[in-house]
């Protein structure tokens, strides 16, 4: 059994400065990101109730008026029904246990959140790990779902300064984070853990944690993922040189995913020529320049997320429009969004992403691109199990379940 965590190793700041409004992500992604997490609750390993049948509704992130054109929301004869893999989902974050801001508004609904993500066909789920915490309850969450969900384990950019502050002369880096280094190696040979990360570079939020501070956990968590063996999951943002210096110097056995990706048209194509896939999400179709770089992403090279509860499409963004577009039967997998003081059981929560609007980031792409819906949705499903190994992993929970001794019920 891995040993308890260290709180004090990574103590996350209680408040922060007012950021800009340039930033590339919106402010409560990091507050939440930073912020205390809340204990995954037994209650989530209960039956999912499946309440989504009832209350689909059209996608709310379009306008009011807007809808599947006339053409569109005829269901063809023989339709495909899509499937998906979130390769990129919070999901313990607080506000999947209904927290915003310390506070408790309603009630815990991931159960939902993961059943109308397999009622859309999002069949398998990526949870981020963006601190030992979360990765530890990343992990749980892939005991309690096996099969379905996975688990990252890693040290998010923004996260590096609650490491560095703890290096003294007796606990060196190397020592610091050799807790996270052994609670992959057990997830990966446990099949819960299917990547390492999240791990990169982001500039746009030094007020989060400091160049140096970055710089250093980055380039020491490479060295793990020389030993760990485990596809990547990367961060960059503004940061370009430093992180593509420090990636292709690495000595890395395996490639990853560049996720969440809002770079340029030539950071993509440098990530590409190097091996490296292209993650997908709503703030990756956010302008007309973001949509010109997916246009060109090559298909081989795609993965699909959501980032939720983060990075939704929104009624501003210029992939909205392709949001009308939509077939019925696509749109209507996506019920209708209520402010969170309205909670309601089966809707979700008004301004919280979650897996079943993965539909639609695939959906925008197929439609930028010029290639049938299909065509995306089975190339991401392709290439994500080619990268992270679902099957495999998966194939290791179920044979550590047979050989696992029964657990006293006592």
């Amino acid at each position: 059994m891995l040993g308890k965590p260290q709180p004090q190793l990574f103590r996350t700041p209680t408040s922060y400065p007012k950021p800009r409004e340039s930033y590339l992500l919106p402010y409560r992604y990091t507050a939440a990101l930073l912020s205390s997490s809340f204990p995954i609750h037994t209650s989530i390993s209960k039956k999912m109730t499946g309440d989504t049948s009832s209350t689909m509704a059209s996608l709310s992130i379009s306008s009011p008026k807007a809808g599947p054109s006339a053409e569109n929301s005829k269901e063809p004869e023989s339709r495909y029904e899509p499937r998906y893999i979130d390769v990129g989902i919070n999901l313990t974050d607080g506000t999947y246990q209904g927290y915003y801001h310390g506070r408790k508004t309603h009630e815990a609904d991931l159960e939902s959140v993961i059943s109308r993500g397999q009622a859309v066909g999002c069949q398998k789920l990526m949870v981020t790990g963006s601190d030992y915490k979360h990765s530890l309850q990343a992990i749980e969450l892939a005991e309690k779902y096996p099969g379905i969900i996975f688990a990252t384990v890693g040290i998010h950019p923004c996260c590096a300064s609650a490491v560095t502050e703890h290096i003294t002369p007796q606990k060196t880096l190397q020592s610091l984070l050799r807790q996270v280094e052994d609670l992959a190696l057990d997830g990966k040979n446990k099949g819960t853990v299917t990547a390492f990360g999240e791990i990169g570079l982001d500039y746009d939020r030094f007020f989060l944690s400091d160049k140096e501070s970055q710089l250093l956990v980055f380039e020491e968590q490479l060295r793990i993922a020389e030993r760990v063996d485990l596809p990547l999951f990367l961060h960059s943002r503004a940061a370009e040189e430093d992180f593509n210096k420090l990636l292709f110097a690495a000595n890395l056995p395996r490639k990853g995913l560049v996720h969440s990706f809002t770079g340029t048209l030539e950071e993509m194509k440098v990530l590409v020529e190097h091996g490296y896939d292209i993650g997908i999400n709503g703030c990756s179709l956010k302008t007309e320049e973001n949509l010109a770089v997916v246009k060109e992403i090559p298909l081989e090279r795609l993965q699909i997320e959501t980032d939720g509860p983060w990075c939704e499409i929104r009624n501003s963004h210029a992939s909205a429009k392709y949001l009308k577009t939509m077939p019925e039967y696509l749109a209507n997998g996506v019920p209708k969004d209520v402010k969170k003081e309205k909670w309601q059981s089966g809707l979700r929560v008004k301004g919280r992403n979650e897996p079943c609007a993965i539909a639609g980031v695939a959906w925008v792409i197929a439609q930028v691109k010029g290639v049938e819906f299909e065509e995306v949705c089975e190339r991401s499903w392709e290439n994500s199990m080619t990268m992270f190994r679902f099957d495999e992993a998966a194939a290791l929970q179920e044979k550590r379940k047979e050989t696992d001794p029964p657990k006293d019920s006592a």
